[in-house]
């Protein structure tokens, strides 16, 4: 099963959006899911429901950032390679959802959806996935 295809299920099963991304992930980066669960829990609708920075997107910055970080406590220096990753990311998920906040996504403003929770977790996990195979590469 693709990871878009795991993460819609977890999804519908009652996942938040940050949480079907970020839980998807664990076993492949060792990571204890209910632990991640938890900790991606206030991420969901927009930051705890204020409709901010979608929560998928945000889900995919720190599964990305798990590839780029050096984990050095004692001298934090890979910041410089993530943060242009981070951006990019940024950008290609507005391109395909049209907006970042999770209000305009949802069109609560407008009354036009942009896209579905369900997509944009699924577009969340393509761009990891992109970018992890870039990686590899």
């Amino acid at each position: 099963m693709k990871n878009e295809d795991t993460a819609a299920e977890k999804r519908n099963h009652g996942y938040n959006c940050a949480q079907a991304v970020v839980c998807t992930y664990c076993e492949q980066f060792g990571i204890d899911e209910k632990t991640a669960f938890r900790l991606s829990e206030g991420m969901g609708s927009g930051l705890g429901c204020t409709l901010g920075t979608c929560g998928a997107l945000n889900a995919a910055a720190m599964v990305l950032s798990l590839t780029t970080s050096t984990g050095c406590l004692e001298q934090p220096n890979s910041k410089g390679k993530t943060y242009p990753i981070m951006r990019d990311l940024t950008q290609k998920f507005f391109a395909e959802t049209g907006a970042l906040r999770c209000r305009d996504i949802k069109g609560i403003e407008t009354g036009k959806v942009l896209c579905e929770c369900e997509e944009c977790v699924r577009i969340a996990c393509r761009l990891i996935d992109s970018y992890r195979n870039q990686k590899a590469e």
